[in-house]
């Protein structure tokens, strides 16, 4: 494993430990979460010393490399290390110079790829990259739809790497519905972003059910040494019948009808509110489209979105919960 590698997986290990506020990390036990990082990724690492832990520190400390807030605590004989501001992520912070050399070395590479089939993703990619290290330019020239203030894009990479390293994760969840803290064990698969949020779909241990859980509601991950249970999904047939991310219990595809004011036939024609969508009907007034898929939250978001413009004409049971949401509107406006 390159040097270079070690040094992101020490500086990730450690990242988690200063943000921990639930324990007290003491020098061998940032030595033993590094370790453990790197026997995680490579059996046969040797591991590290104490002289480069205090390297990294010093490193993460440095306005060279992420500004990290690192405090030292003061415990009788010993000492222990944390974040004075919990919040701070290593992974969240703008790029070092080593890392904008990185990725200028990357766009050199990836551009040997433009044009080729299955290569058309590179070329937002490259839009990104160059973007991101031109982000202290006066004049920025291009615009992404990201919310930069999300939470939860830290654990992106730690969720990835465990993903690729077949790794079971305990994680700390709290929904918007609830105000405890939730534990999941789960056989991580997936990471997918829609709607500017992402979402990790896995396996989750005690449902033995594949659970999906938002990023930006994850308090904690810890990796386990529990044997990990093999992906036996396809996620792109997984998501073929869906708009968004949430399956309901017993699934089924309907056909949903659609009559949508003219005016707006462009735009749902240059962007299909689902790969099923088919024209049926164009008249003067209105136009009458199909799609097949699986009715969820996401597909009523994004029909009310439209307001008076899109009305459901099939399914009736789906039409008519969408007459009592509007019904409901009309009562918080006392209209």
């Amino acid at each position: 494993m390159s040097t270079n590698k070690n040094a992101v997986i020490r500086y990730q290990a450690l990242n988690n430990c200063f943000r921990n506020p639930g324990r007290k990390y003491y020098m061998n036990d940032l030595i033993n979460a590094c370790n453990d990082a790197l026997l995680d990724i490579e059996s046969g690492s040797s591991g590290v010393k104490r002289r480069q832990i205090y390297d990294d520190i010093k490193f993460m400390q440095d306005s060279c490399g992420y500004n990290a807030p690192i405090e030292v605590f003061k415990d009788g004989r010993y000492a222990y290390y944390r974040y004075s501001n919990i919040n701070f992520s290593i992974n969240s912070q703008p790029l070092n110079e080593k890392e904008s050399l990185q990725l200028k070395e990357a766009l050199i590479t990836l551009g040997r790829f433009k044009g080729l089939p299955q290569f058309e993703w590179i070329d937002e990619m490259n839009a990104r990259l160059e973007d991101t290290l031109k982000s202290n330019s006066e004049n920025k020239i291009i615009g992404f739809d990201e919310n930069q203030y999300l939470k939860g894009v830290e654990y992106i990479s730690s969720i990835y790497n465990a993903i690729t390293n077949k790794q079971v994760l305990n994680i700390k969840y709290r929904s918007f519905k609830q105000s405890v803290d939730l534990n999941f064990e789960i056989n991580p698969y997936y990471l997918k972003q829609y709607n500017n949020r992402w979402f990790l779909f896995g396996l989750n241990e005690e449902l033995n059910q594949i659970t999906n859980l938002a990023l930006d509601r994850i308090e904690h991950i810890e990796i386990t040494k529990k044997p990990y249970r093999l992906n036996r999904i396809n996620f792109d047939e997984y998501f073929e019948d869906i708009v968004g991310v949430s399956i309901p219990i017993n699934p089924e595809v309907v056909k949903l009808t659609l009559k949508i004011a003219n005016n707006l036939v462009p735009y749902i024609t240059s962007k299909p509110i689902h790969g099923s969508q088919k024209l049926k009907i164009k008249s003067e007034f209105f136009s009458i489209i199909e799609l097949e898929l699986i009715l969820n939250y996401e597909i009523e978001a994004l029909l009310r979105s439209y307001g008076s413009e899109v009305e459901v004409i099939e399914p009736e049971d789906f039409r008519n919960k969408m007459s009592d949401e509007i019904l409901k509107l009309k009562e918080i406006y006392n209209l």
